[in-house]
Order: C-alpha cells, then structure tokens, then sequence
C-alpha cells in the first residue's frame, strides 16, 4: 500500500537527538511535512492548530508521558481520531497493553530503521 508523502506528521519527543533521529528516516521514507514538539503540552497545542496524519510520541517523557498524550489525544472530540505511534525502549508487556487499551494504533521498540518504522506507518496510515 502506498503512503501519502504530503501527510503531516508531528514527532514528539524531549531528546532533540532522537527527534533528528526520527525527522531522518521519515524524510528517507519521503515525508517532508515533519513537524516536531519536545513534551505532551506542545503536542497538544500544535496538534489542535493543525491537523497531522500521524502523531509518533516517545513513551518515556517529562512532564507528560507520551501514554499520557495518547490517553489526552484520545479523550479530545476533535483529536480522538489521529493515527497514533508510541515509541519506547521498553519492551514490557503491561505498557504494551495498556497503550492498546488507550487506543494506540502501533508500537515500536527502540531500536528501529527505516523500514520499520515505514512498516508501522503503513499499518496504521496506508488506505
């Protein structure tokens, strides 16, 4: 299936080398329209000034956790619907499957390459 390069994506993160991180493969995989926010509370406010095909969020951060955006995002009329990935270098089961239950849409393990990530996208973006 064939992703929309032209989709908006905001990647959340508080570690910037991890958001070049991102930003770098997402551009490898031909996304341009990359935008960028370094905790829950910036998310949110970019996210209800401009709507994103995707939201990519780091589980692990201060002062709001990337479940705790998702469970904000997911609670919010007008955001509930926006494709939603948590990154995360913890593979626990329990995070897993409470993220699931607050309607994560995909998960990624740190660490991961492209074709991972495109592989996510894809499961959760690709009409």
């Amino acid at each position: 299936m064939a992703l929309d390069p032209s989709m908006p994506i905001l990647v959340v993160d508080d570690y910037q080398t991890m958001v070049r991180i991102i930003r770098n493969l997402l551009k490898q995989l031909g996304f341009e329209d990359v935008d960028d926010a370094s905790d829950g509370s910036a998310a949110i406010a970019k996210m209800r000034d401009k709507k994103y095909g995707l939201v990519i969020s780091d589980w692990n951060m201060e002062p709001m956790t990337g479940f705790e955006l998702l469970r904000r995002v997911r609670e919010e009329d007008a955001l509930s619907q926006t494709p939603f990935i948590i990154v995360t270098a913890e593979s626990k089961t329990e995070n897993v499957i409470a993220a699931k239950k607050a309607g994560v849409n995909n998960y990624i393990v740190k660490p991961f390459n492209a074709q991972t990530l495109k592989t996510k996208i894809e499961s959760v973006c690709a009409a």
